[in-house]
């Protein structure tokens, strides 16, 4: 085999000239701005127990320089308001199985919230006879599957990745972002860090080393350790000739980073549309066309894990190259950026009314509101444009000082004032779910349903209990809707709970 020849594919798989650099753990230290956040936490309404008397705290020894796992965050809790237990009175199975039904459609407020518990900093719950790194990984492959894959890595990273428990999920993460050289560095000082095959080989290439990459795969394709796929793709990326002569392979069912990137390698890339969102990042590294790039950013801001700044840079980048799908986003965003910019009411009111509702059925209204509703709300706008401008405004972060500023002319838009400003007027709620917010809002403590959990000092259970609560609630699910909301407010997350209740009322309950 000519291994020598695959340093040729070595720039089609690294492209590092334009691969983007991913956040470090410092830079979310500095900037946690990347993702949508909830606020921090206000001062909650539970009641507080009296301190009596003294106590002595617990102190941890650790060598200096040293960072333990267990209390591994990107946000402390000046950034979230959340305290270092979070966590730590919960079970790990319990909170580790409360990750996994977070939903991939998640409403945006509680999508927020829960990027903001999966990186505060916090102690780990405990676990029976489980390394602390399990919650580390856990939390990392949650905003994995999320799509936010930066904060995954920059928090593997900052919990020191060099050590077998994280190392797998570190070398996916880097994969996806074009950086996998410092991944495969660590392997080649130290190759107890994978038991797998296919990333020693391909490290070991990516080192230069190819005759123990080459020795590597003949040993593991020997023992039947390689799948197929894997094997074909691995013996290609190691001998580039036999590229041409070899049939196309069909992706796999189970689509790997590494498999991703070693398809392309072979210079048959897979499209990232049908994968899971995670693999909508490696689109974004500069080496995908312009509507796969637009096409993964709108995927990831679906989840908040792109900011909407970085989706209007990509929307305004380029003239449109067709129409329809996307490209009537595009267009749309670019006609709206125009009259914004020209102050031409007519021209802003013809392009909302065309692009508000496609934005809205493919889950970017609040992306848009950010970017959008302050300016669109202040207009004087012809309806149905000023009602879809009055809405955006509520769906955007500056809801509650537009609430005061604007006067609604109808039963519909006066009640979502009064949530807006965290005061729903019961008197003007019409339908179930309008009488559930007020309802939830009207109260001062927490659900029963949480309570429990919040008396034994269970509070990032709680919050994350009451989200996947309210997340899960239909329109007309009363009981979940005033649980999830009215323990939201009593922990102290007003803002969450009512961006919560808005979304549901705009977004969820008239889908």
């Amino acid at each position: 085999m000519r291994v020598l020849n695959a340093l040729t594919l070595v720039s089609i798989i690294a492209s590092p000239a334009l691969a983007e650099e991913p956040l470090s753990a410092i830079d979310w230290l500095k900037d946690p701005a990347p993702i949508s956040l909830t606020q921090p936490l206000v001062t909650p309404l539970l009641d507080t127990p009296e301190e009596t008397g003294s106590t002595t705290p617990d102190v941890t020894v650790a060598p200096l320089g040293t960072t333990q796992s267990e209390t591994i965050g990107l946000l402390p809790f000046s950034t979230t308001g959340l305290p270092p237990e979070l966590w730590s009175a919960s079970q790990a199975d319990t909170i580790s199985a409360m990750f996994d039904r977070i939903s991939t459609d998640p409403l945006p407020a509680l999508q927020a919230l829960y990027y903001t518990l999966l990186l505060a900093e916090a102690e780990a719950p405990s676990a029976q006879n489980a390394p602390s790194e399990t919650f580390l990984q856990d939390r990392a492959a949650t905003l994995m599957r999320m799509g936010a894959v930066d904060p995954a890595l920059a928090l593997i990273e900052q919990a020191g990745p060099q050590q077998p428990a994280v190392f797998d999920l570190w070398f996916d993460l880097a994969l996806l972002t074009g950086t996998e050289d410092q991944a495969c560095r660590a392997l080649s000082a130290n190759p107890t860090l994978t038991q797998n095959y296919e990333t020693r080989i391909f490290c070991s290439a990516r080192d230069g080393d190819w005759q123990t990459a080459a020795l590597t795969f003949e040993t593991a394709n020997a023992l039947g350790l390689l799948d197929d796929t894997t094997g074909t793709l691995l013996a290609q990326y190691l001998d580039p000739e036999t590229i041409e002569a070899a049939p196309n392979l069909p992706p796999s069912r189970n689509m790997t980073p590494l498999g991703f990137r070693l398809f392309e390698a072979a210079g048959t890339p897979m499209p990232t549309r049908n994968l899971p969102r995670a693999f909508a990042v490696a689109d974004l590294r500069g080496v995908s066309g312009w509507k796969a790039e637009i096409e993964a950013a709108e995927r990831l801001a679906h989840t908040g894990a792109l900011p909407a700044n970085r989706l209007l840079g990509l929307y305004t980048s380029q003239r449109p190259a067709a129409s329809g799908g996307v490209w009537e986003r595009v267009s749309g965003v670019q006609a709206l950026e125009r009259a914004l910019n020209q102050n031409n009411t007519d021209a802003v009111a013809r392009a909302l009314t065309k692009l508000w509702p496609d934005m809205r059925r493919e889950g970017l209204a609040v992306a848009l509101a950010t970017l959008y509703g302050p300016a669109l709300a202040r207009l004087d706008l012809p309806t149905p444009a000023a009602s879809m401008a009055y809405h955006a405004g509520l769906l955007s972060p500056d809801y509650e000082t537009l609430a005061q500023a604007l006067q609604p002319n109808n039963r519909t838009d006066r009640f979502l004032q009064s949530v807006a400003l965290g005061t729903p007027d019961r008197s003007l709620a019409a339908s179930t779910t309008e009488i559930a917010i007020a309802e939830a809002f009207g109260r001062t403590e927490a659900s029963p349903d949480h309570r429990g959990m919040l008396d034994t000092g269970r509070l990032g259970q709680a919050i994350l209990s009451a989200a996947l609560q309210l997340d899960a609630a239909g329109p007309n699910q009363s009981r979940d809707i005033i649980s999830g909301l009215s323990t939201l407010r009593a922990v102290g997350l007003e803002d969450t709970a009512r961006r919560a209740a808005l979304q549901i009322l705009l977004l969820k309950a008239r889908s």
